[in-house]
């Protein structure tokens, strides 16, 4: 489940991938109550559910590119692996 979220988040911060598509994503593994997801999936599918979520009436994202790029970061230190995103 790992790979398929970083996967998911590499693509978003790359913009190969819309919010759109990756909160509906999320949404299909974080309201399935059958699943039993390690904390880290968790964590992370939870920030990507919602990540198409409007800042306010102007239409802007409430999570900006950078924050993206923090998620992906912070995803990558807590599996202990891979460098930062630039």
């Amino acid at each position: 489940m790992h790979e398929e979220i970083e996967a998911c988040l590499v693509a978003l911060v790359e913009g190969r991938l819309s919010r759109d598509a990756a909160d509906r994503w999320a949404a299909r593994w974080v309201t399935d109550d059958t699943l039993a997801l390690d904390a880290l999936s968790r964590w992370a599918l939870e920030l990507l559910y919602g990540v198409d979520l409007p800042a306010g009436p102007d239409g802007g994202p409430l999570h900006d590119d950078a924050q993206l790029r923090e998620w992906l970061g912070e995803f990558r230190r807590r599996q202990g692996g891979a460098a930062d995103p630039g």
